[in-house]
């Protein structure tokens, strides 16, 4: 069965005209879906274009660029999705949700992304008395926070939270509904069972770089579930996980531009589910450490998968930088990255290049790391992957312990511009030991030995092996 669901903008959201986006079901009527700004690249911020809807089985989509529209691409090209042009306008059709890039005149930082959710389950009913309906407005923190039911539900406007962060209690659901933008920041801090759901924007745009505030942090909590939210341009990082276990995020998108704007950052943590997120941001898109700040321990059981990942400066996917060097270290172990499309990686700091990277410091072993089926489009400033035990001077009082047991299996780079990919150990004492390349291509190339000019190994790194 084919359904649609669109959702108005509230009067008082930024939005755009770039774009005039309409959808339909197959022989139903065309409705015009709002386009709204989101900012992207912190070197050049740019005004980009952001629109969503729900739907089930086939919808219609017509997009009518305001301009002279000579070609169109539409990322991840993996998802080999065809579509027409004719005159301003690019038309295709959906038989599933995807999130995607459409790319006129080649424009990757004016673009439109186009998020095509799965329908909603289990919306909360606004009749029961077991939610709390917030209408739009400026909301105190106390007053929503009284006597609170399970459930918390913003309805469609714009919402303000005077304090800027919503500290959510244990047991408690937050809902956004689709058309609502919430202006502030949502807290779960020594809380469990908390869910963050529905399909509104936590809107952070305005708010000054160091401030720090985050989108969501969730530290020293555990059972805490984020669903089909969007943050657009926070601070600092769209989701923070300190000291936390049980984490599940689904269909989230989040986009930044300023320094330190990571997208997903996990620190002394376990139990992490990760699937089907769009993260464009202007520093790591998902970043894996062990302790650091108040946060103390390793961090284990991390699952990313079917995701897309744009990383506008520094890394995709980044592993291993912060610990315990205080004491002994930590032990960053049983990673997996599965089904990743990264539509770019442009980092101009040698130190900082690698789509997949892990970089073991503060006498951090990291271990158990699996990179399957990862397809890496564009990498304009940087490199394939970075594979180094650690004493970077900015961040590290003491150098990395080792890495080891990682395998990469089915990576596609198409090729372009692109610096040799380091496989480094630090010392005798400190090495890479276990690296595994299953399938690796780099354009139409298998690579299949360790001389190739693709890769730079150095003599602390053991145990390099190719299928």
């Amino acid at each position: 069965m084919n359904q649609l669901i669109t959702y108005d903008a509230p009067a008082g959201a930024v939005l755009r005209d770039d774009y005039k986006v309409s959808v339909r079901t197959p022989g139903g009527e065309w409705q015009n879906i709002p386009v709204y700004e989101v900012r992207v690249d912190m070197h050049h911020v740019r005004e980009a274009s952001m629109a969503y809807f729900d739907m089930q089985g086939e919808v219609e989509v017509e997009i009518k660029y305001h301009g002279d529209l000579k070609e169109a691409v539409i990322r991840p090209l993996s998802t080999q999705l065809p579509f027409s042009l004719f005159q301003d306008t690019v038309q295709f059709t959906l038989n599933r949700p995807l999130k995607l890039s459409v790319e006129c005149n080649g424009d990757r930082f004016g673009n439109l992304h186009l998020f095509a959710n799965p329908l909603e389950k289990d919306i909360p009913d606004l009749s029961s008395p077991d939610v709390r309906v917030v209408r739009p407005g400026i909301h105190r923190v106390p007053d929503l926070l009284r006597n609170l039911p399970g459930t918390l539900y913003f309805t469609p406007g714009m919402h303000y939270i005077e304090e800027t962060l919503l500290q959510i209690p244990s047991g408690k659901t937050v809902y956004l509904a689709g058309g609502a933008v919430l202006v502030g920041s949502l807290v779960c801090d020594h809380v469990q069972n908390v869910e963050i759901r529905g399909r509104g924007v936590l809107y952070l745009a305005d708010f000054h770089r160091f401030s720090a505030f985050r989108g969501i942090r969730i530290v020293y909590s555990s059972n805490i579930s984020v669903e089909g939210i969007t943050v657009v341009d926070p601070p600092h990082y769209s989701i923070f996980i300190g000291q936390s276990y049980g984490i599940e995020i689904r269909n989230f998108k989040a986009f930044s531009t300023r320094g330190w704007s990571d997208g997903i950052d996990m620190m002394a943590s376990g139990n992490i589910d990760i699937r089907d997120v769009f993260m464009r941001n202007s520093d790591d898109c998902i970043a894996v450490y062990g302790s650091r700040w108040d946060y103390r321990g390793g961090t284990n059981d991390v699952m990313v998968r079917d995701s897309i990942l744009w990383a506008d400066v520094a890394h995709p996917m980044m592993i291993g930088i912060h610990g315990n060097h205080e004491e002994d270290g930590d032990i960053i172990e049983n990673l997996r990255f599965d089904n990743i499309d990264i539509l770019e990686h442009h980092e101009p700091q040698p130190n900082y290049w690698g789509a997949m990277a892990i970089n073991a410091g503060d006498s951090n072993t990291v271990r158990d790391v699996v990179f399957n089926n990862i397809r890496i489009e564009t990498i304009e400033s940087g490199q394939l992957f970075d594979i180094r035990v650690v004493h970077n001077q900015d961040y590290n009082p003491n150098p990395g312990r080792r890495i080891e047991n990682v395998l990469f299996k089915d990576i596609q780079y198409p090729g372009g511009t692109l610096n040799p990919s380091r496989i480094h150990g630090f010392d005798d004492d400190r090495t890479v030991n276990g690296i595994t390349f299953d399938n690796l291509r780099i354009g139409e190339e298998r690579i299949l030995n360790r001389d190739h000019p693709a890769l730079e190994i150095n003599g602390y790194a053991r145990n390099i092996k190719f299928i």
